[in-house]
């Protein structure tokens, strides 16, 4: 038998295999667990392109139809995301957030198990304008810290800050270069908060959000406005823009007491 008939012969794969329960499974079936498996291992990360439709045709020995039915399945049970003219890559977890809480951008990234680092954008000081009073409430006269900041998450862009710090109430930031923590995670553990305020909504990304993002503009987004204030003196007003499809609110509450 010649070596090319040899190497044909072994590519091909039986219609119908058999699983730990004793189960008849067909084609389609057996390439997405195949993939399923490799996935929620973790030996595909988040991000990971998986084999091309073709090659995955080519190591089974089936139709292309047979391909594309198991990765639309995949498609449908979020584990796999498709992209044009680049192929199928492992999606990231959706992240979820407590309405109700203050969350530390890089703690969110490594619930997920997934690597978390940040690039730090413009950062400047400067005099409180009158676009800021609303978002500050702080004089025309006060002085702020006025800094940008990307948080990625394996790799991949995860959302995109934008802050004012108020400088009386914490002076100290004006030197700060934010090295080793990002404005967030450095804030929380310098400046006890009292009272917070989050306002929530969708929006399609504009083209400073899309840029950090990596997103086209217009994709829809979540944004979290938050600010913070110690005692009666704001400290902070940030707006955190997350792409949509990977980030949702979870809020838990209990029915007050009648009477």
């Amino acid at each position: 038998m010649d070596t090319k008939q040899d190497r044909t012969v072994s590519n091909i794969q039986p219609d119908d295999a058999v699983d730990n329960q004793g189960q008849t499974l067909s084609l389609h079936q057996r390439i997405l667990g195949d993939v399923e498996g490799r996935i929620l291992s973790g030996e595909w990360p988040p991000g990971h392109r998986i084999p091309f439709e073709h090659e995955l045709t080519e190591q089974y020995g089936c139709s292309r139809m047979t391909v594309n039915k198991a990765l639309t399945e995949l498609v449908k049970r979020g584990l796999i995301e498709r992209r044009r003219k680049s192929g199928s890559y492992v999606t990231f977890p959706q992240v979820q957030s407590a309405v109700m809480e203050i969350h530390d951008v890089k703690l969110e990234v490594q619930s997920l198990g997934l690597d978390y680092s940040f690039q730090l954008g413009e950062r400047k000081v400067r005099s409180v304008e009158s676009r800021d009073v609303e978002r500050l409430d702080l004089p025309t006269s006060a002085r702020l810290l006025d800094v940008t900041c990307r948080h990625f998450a394996g790799g991949r862009p995860f959302c995109f800050e934008e802050r004012l710090i108020s400088l009386a109430a914490v002076p100290e930031a004006e030197a700060e270069l934010f090295e080793t923590a990002a404005p967030g995670s450095w804030l929380l553990g310098k400046v006890p908060w009292s009272t917070a305020e989050h306002r929530i909504r969708a929006v399609a990304a504009n083209k400073l959000a899309a840029q950090a993002l990596d997103i086209s503009t217009g994709t829809a987004c979540l944004v979290i406005e938050r600010r913070t204030w110690s005692g009666r003196a704001p400290v902070t007003h940030v707006r955190v823009t997350y792409p949509g499809d990977r980030h949702e609110l979870v809020a838990q509450f209990a029915p007050s007491p009648i009477g």
